[in-house]
């Protein structure tokens, strides 16, 4: 697929090599790349009619539809940027990424102008409506005022192609600008390592406006393949789609893995078309990995990365996953570098780096590295202490905790979570680990609270697995038996539901507050 170089390109040459093939599935209906290029086409005059020109930002804020795809390849045949934008947000979120994305045109769901009517937008001068428009215009209509004739905008390599914001899980959300090239320079290696080709049928389930969803579903188009849409997180219907589809390849976040393996009817899927179960975006517990490998018995290959690097760039593959074998240590490693990765651990006080075993943040150099914060040459600083060479490759602090060992990648914990106590480092995600094997527990958060002695002291906030009722003294012993004594939780809170952002990682920040209230900081 060397002749794509832009998003723009996935439609015009699918439409052009095989016009009638299925690209994209979604309740019930199918859009062929003959259509999907025309209709696509049809976006980019719309959007050039109401005003918008290359490098302008354009947002979608919709759960997971078809329209999404067009939109996005649309704008890109002019030269201009999609912004997806979560509908999980509050309005006044929302309204903070629209405003600083500068977006012209806003494409939204019906179930969204709520959202819409308590936002003061500063930029936006068109609303197009997926659904019933009320006041505005619907999608339909908007882009039948247009017409089909590809408008052919050069598109630059590293022009922004796309424009991601960050969970915000630490103060406000950023705008991750990524070009072209950090799409198309990694797509070949990406699609061979995660099993694509012309014939794949992909499961798109996570949000849009995630990496692991939009960046997924560009995957399948890219390689010829059929995507197939899941509105939402509807894990009934996941197993259906799964199924009636004969899906060989997905990604799914750990959070929804764990669910599905208690969800009704999963053991009676027929799994059997799947190739290559990708998983990612936060830490995965043994226990869940090799349950949802026995389940449905193909190849599991694990991706680390973030927005910020265009997702994976380390990989578990899928001859690394060897549960209850001599290699199930990996099963607790984010694999190796791939493609062009570069990786180096470096102690966040002094900068140095830092040997095999020995803990600290993880910094990468690739191609997949984005551009820059939109708007924000001080974050973009930060994350690039260094600099970036002549070749638009730099040194990028992932803010995530973790070491080496031969090779293969260790994830901690994100630095900041990381809790001190009398002095001693505790990574959450460790602690994690032993209690989620612990049959009484469904979901445990670990998390650093106040403490007059130690400055912090572990907690651990869990969710009780299905009629049980752990008790806290034997929890806790428990934890003695598998860790060092100073990284154990001296106490233990239940809650029905640990919250989590859409990418499946716990909202430590949220967790923490109502402990940490009155103290002059949140670390001791």
């Amino acid at each position: 697929m060397s002749n794509i170089t832009s998003l723009a390109d996935i439609t015009r040459v699918h439409a052009q090599n095989q016009p009638d093939k299925v690209a994209m599935i979604f309740e019930g209906r199918e859009w062929t790349y003959a259509e999907l290029d025309r209709e696509s086409s049809q976006v980019a005059n719309a959007l050039v009619a109401a005003g918008v020109g290359p490098q302008d930002r354009v947002a979608h804020l919709d759960k997971n539809g078809p329209e999404y795809f067009s939109y996005l390849f649309g704008a890109s045949k002019i030269n201009a940027v999609g912004v997806a934008v979560n509908w999980r947000l509050a309005a006044p979120e929302m309204e903070y990424i629209l405003n600083h994305a500068g977006a012209k045109v806003l494409l939204i769901g019906e179930e969204f102008l709520e959202h819409y009517e308590q936002m003061n937008l500063e930029t936006v001068s068109t609303v197009v409506v997926v659904g019933n428009a009320g006041s505005h215009v619907d999608y339909p209509t908007w882009i039948s005022s247009a017409n089909d004739d590809d408008p052919n905008v050069e598109v630059g390599w590293t022009d922004t192609s796309y424009q991601l914001y960050t969970s915000g899980t630490t103060g406000l959300p950023k705008g991750v600008e990524l070009t072209n090239r950090n799409f198309f320079e990694m797509l070949p290696a990406a699609s061979e390592e995660w099993y694509f080709d012309t014939d794949s049928v992909n499961l798109v389930a996570m949000p849009l406006f995630h990496i692991a969803g939009s960046g997924w579903g560009v995957v399948g188009l890219y390689n010829g393949g059929t995507n197939v849409l899941l509105r939402e997180a509807d894990l009934v219907e996941l197993l259906r789609l799964i199924e009636a589809y004969e899906i060989t390849n997905a990604l799914l976040v750990p959070a929804i893995l764990q669910f599905l393996l208690i969800t009704p009817g999963a053991q009676e899927t027929d799994f059997s078309s799947l190739r290559c179960m990708v998983y990612g975006a936060s830490p995965i517990t043994e226990e869940v990995l090799a349950g949802s490998m026995s389940l449905m018995g193909c190849k599991f290959v694990q991706a680390y990365g973030l927005t910020e690097t265009t997702g994976g760039v380390t990989i578990l593959r899928a001859e690394d996953h060897d549960p209850g074998g001599p290699k199930s240590h990996l099963l607790r490693s984010a694999g190796q570098v791939w493609g062009d990765v570069e990786l180096r651990i470096v102690d966040p006080e002094t900068g140095d780096d830092l040997g095999d075993s020995e803990v600290g943040e993880i910094w990468v150099k690739t191609i997949q590295n984005l551009k820059s914060y939109w708007n924000d040459p001080a974050a973009t600083d930060e994350a690039y202490p260094e600099g970036i060479d002549e070749d638009g490759r730099g040194w990028f602090r992932t803010g995530d905790a973790g070491y080496t060992e031969q090779g293969f990648l260790f994830i901690h914990d994100r630095v900041k979570d990381m809790i001190i106590s009398g002095g001693e480092n505790i990574y959450p995600a460790e602690v994690e680990n032993v209690l989620m094997a612990h049959p009484e527990i469904a979901d445990v958060a670990v998390i650093g609270v106040p403490d007059e002695k130690w400055g912090e002291t572990v907690k651990a906030v869990i969710t009780p697995a299905a009629e049980s009722d752990p008790d806290e003294a034997a929890l806790i012993e428990y934890c003695r038996e598998n860790l060092a004594h100073y990284k154990c939780p001296t106490s233990i809170d239940r809650l029905d539901l640990i919250p989590r952002n859409p990418a499946g990682k716990i909202l430590k920040t949220e967790l923490r507050k109502p402990y940490w209230e009155g103290q002059e900081r949140a670390v001791n």
